[in-house]
């Protein structure tokens, strides 16, 4: 996609009726809102996920821009920045968990997979905070079941994604791949039977805990939004929150190793700021400027979502990025081709936080969106931001890390699917002398 916006520019036709776009304008005539211009809905691509296929939609799937708006708001109490601060212990006593694991497993002669460990981590974050209770997957150094049945029910929407685009083929490809998609549907019913369940078990629970599902079922209507739902919604938390926070924080050290100089200067920052770990927390990180620089930059070179985000054109047509487009044809921001490409970046292959610091008349910084834009936009924001900048910040307060393979090269040995297949990221870590509670 990166090779195909270079050669034939911002607006790129990709199929029949699909056209790929890599500008700053095209996020926002595509995904945002503009007065006097009809919703660009999402396309069928959404169709093929959990949940959907057995008729029950969630805030990701849900392409009815009605329904969409009726589910963000009984949705939105459990984002908002009061729930956010609620939830902070829930997600302190994971990251405390990960930074003991960090200094027993990062002072082996080999290392340990930074990356893996990190989807563990997020993964119990979003698992506890949708269900109640954490999946206990930094309890092993091997991949939580869930995750590998998560990931492989996300799969499943992929091929269905395939074989919408070749009809022709579609009856070759049942049968070659019969086996296969076989095993990808009975991994989808399973996902959706693990999150019902759940769901089922917390909704029965008394608890005084602050978790997504406190607000959820405060403020639902029962007759309407019932239990299956909330385990569509629960899910999504789970597969995408987790994903895109690991994948952005293992992206981030890797950047941080292959450069020294910006490593130096974020470790200062943030041990010139903090004496004690306790004090670190979602409000006192909101002001280490370089670090939101930092991580920026890392959702920037390596978008958390790589795939451009498929959307519909109204049917009596519209523009984007002056383009005039017909009903009917889909559209999308390729996040790599915009976030790498020469025309919108000055060396974009080079990880620079000092990007998102001060004027900046080289680069088109809106060019970069990985929470997206609009009234589609991703609800868990602010979660983000904290598991993200407590993470950063514990881990680099307390450790010196080392990168074991100093060769890798993490683009080149990433795979992309929907969300990212990432390479293992073996790393040692020194504790620097810093006192961690137990």
């Amino acid at each position: 996609m990166l090779e195909l916006h270079r050669r034939y520019g911002s607006a790129v036709r990709i199929a029949p009726n699909e056209i790929s776009f890599s500008s700053a304008q095209s996020w926002k005539d595509i995904y945002g809102t503009r007065q006097g211009h009809e919703p660009f809905v999402k396309g069928h691509f959404y169709s093929g996920g959990s949940f959907a296929g057995i008729g029950t939609t969630s805030i990701i799937s849900e392409r009815r821009p009605e329904v969409h708006r009726q589910m963000r708001n009984y949705l939105a109490g459990a984002f908002s920045d009061r729930s956010i601060l609620e939830q902070e212990g829930i997600v302190a006593a994971s990251v405390d968990a990960f930074i003991h694991l960090v200094g027993v497993r990062g002072s082996r002669k080999e290392g340990f997979d930074v990356s893996k460990t990190l989807q563990s981590l997020a993964f119990d974050i979003t698992g506890d905070l949708s269900f109640g209770e954490p999946f206990g997957a930094l309890e092993s150094e091997k991949s939580h079941p869930w995750i590998s049945v998560s990931l492989n029910a996300m799969t499943q929407g992929e091929i269905v994604d395939v074989l919408n685009r070749f009809p022709i083929l579609q009856k070759a490809i049942l049968i070659i791949m019969n086996r296969k998609l076989k095993e990808l549907t009975q991994d989808t019913k399973k996902n959706e039977e693990l999150s019902l369940k759940a769901v089922e078990s917390r909704v029965n629970r008394k608890t005084e805990r602050k978790d997504f599902l406190t607000r959820i079922l405060e403020d639902r209507d029962p007759n309407v939004v019932s239990d299956q739902q909330i385990a569509a919604h629960a899910s999504d938390f789970v597969i995408a929150g987790s994903d895109t926070t690991s994948t952005t924080l293992a992206s981030l050290i890797f950047y941080l190793l292959k450069n020294p100089s910006v490593m130096t200067r974020l470790v200062d920052e943030i041990r010139s700021t903090f004496q004690r770990y306790e004090e670190i927390t979602y409000n006192s990180t909101a002001s280490l400027q370089y670090l939101r620089a930092a991580l920026l930059e890392a959702m920037r070179i390596y978008p958390p979502v790589p795939i451009g985000l498929p959307r519909v054109v109204p049917e009596d047509g519209d523009t984007v990025d002056g383009v005039s487009l017909p009903g009917g044809v889909t559209v999308s921001t390729n996040p790599l081709a915009a976030c790498l490409s020469q025309d919108n970046f000055q060396d974009p292959w080079s990880f620079k936080p000092e990007r998102w610091i001060g004027q900046n008349e080289h680069d088109d910084l809106d060019c970069s969106q990985p929470f997206s834009l609009g009234t589609r936009a991703c609800m868990g924001r602010n979660l983000a931001w904290l598991s993200l900048r407590t993470i950063a910040v514990k881990l680099l307060w307390v450790y010196d890390l080392e990168l074991v393979n100093t060769t890798m090269d993490w683009h080149r040995e990433s795979q992309m699917h929907t969300l990212w297949r990432k390479p293992d990221l073996f790393v040692r870590a020194r504790n620097r002398g810093a006192d961690v509670p137990c």
